[in-house]
């Protein structure tokens, strides 16, 4: 008999499409350990280099967000109707180990949960490590830290908030997808300014990946893919991002423009910063390597 795969339920990784849950099971492997497997596909909208060469490791980041969630539901018991608060996500991909194959690829995330703190019963908070593999090759490594929050305490935080009340703002022309390393103009996130360095983020709520479900705010995905944006635009495509250290502050409006910004950092790492109003919504240290 041949073997054969599925994805785990997608409301267990805050998925409304089958398509987006790339995750295939999980198993427990000791105190606080899981192993989670997945399927990457070869041709993706956003996750997929467009000559269908490379995987993003912004794949890699959505693998181990969905990873950390499942195993939140599935092994900590967090009820369904909890809402996610990401706060911080530090990724570091290995160069050279996300080329595709001739098959999809079944990489392995294994997991390891701390700092779990309880309220009422169910997890409030956590942090988790996890290493990513394909066969013995390291493809990648995290540290997460997140909350989880009740219905009624998500609604005091947003302030009645809802994707029914709130309309995002007009989205306005992008840069040349070509700049982003983008097929497709509605996948560009970034408009341009009349000031260096700093670009518009584009909130397109119809995107059927960054709003794969209606949401009240700005989706943390949305907002690491414009740094990654922003930094292809910084070196003019000399470098690519192969880590991520973001730390989120806030959420970002959907009503209010976000300014993405530039700014210097250690070596060939660059700082990125969303602004919305007088404050940061994330600050995101984007690590680069040539092309």
């Amino acid at each position: 008999m041949p073997s054969l795969t599925a994805t785990v339920p997608r409301q267990l990784v805050h998925r409304a499409a089958v398509a987006e849950t790339f995750l295939t099971g999980w198993r427990r492997t000791g105190a606080d350990r899981f192993t989670v497997s997945a399927q990457w596909p070869r041709a993706h909208g956003l996750h997929v280099s467009p000559d269908w060469v490379a995987y993003d490791p912004l794949l890699v980041v959505e693998t181990i967000r969905q990873s950390g969630t499942l195993v939140a539901h599935a092994e900590y018991e967090v009820p369904l109707e909890r809402q996610f608060v990401l706060n911080e996500f530090r990724v570091s991909t290995v160069p050279g180990t996300l080329a595709l194959g001739p098959l999809p690829a079944e990489p392995e995330v294994e997991l390891l949960f701390t700092d779990v703190q309880y309220r009422g019963g169910h997890p409030a908070a956590a942090r988790y490590t996890a290493h990513v593999l394909r066969g013995a090759t390291r493809v990648a490594t995290a540290d997460v830290a997140f909350a989880c929050v009740s219905g009624p305490v998500y609604r005091r935080l947003r302030g009645g908030r809802t994707p029914e009340t709130v309309t995002a703002v007009p989205v306005p022309p992008g840069v040349p997808a070509d700049t982003v390393d983008r097929a497709l103009p509605t996948d560009v996130v970034l408009a341009p300014t009349d000031r260096p360095g700093r670009w518009q983020l584009r909130v397109n709520t119809a995107h059927p990946v960054f709003f794969d479900h209606p949401l009240d705010h700005v989706p943390g995905m949305l907002l690491l893919e414009s740094a990654r944006q922003a930094v292809l635009l910084e070196t003019s495509g000399k470098r690519v991002p192969t880590a991520y250290h973001a730390v989120f502050h806030r959420y970002g409006e959907l009503d209010e423009p976000i300014w993405i910004e530039t700014r210097g950092g250690p070596g060939t790492d660059v700082q990125v910063v969303g602004v919305q109003g007088e404050s940061a919504v994330f600050v995101c240290l984007v690590g680069t390597a040539g092309p």
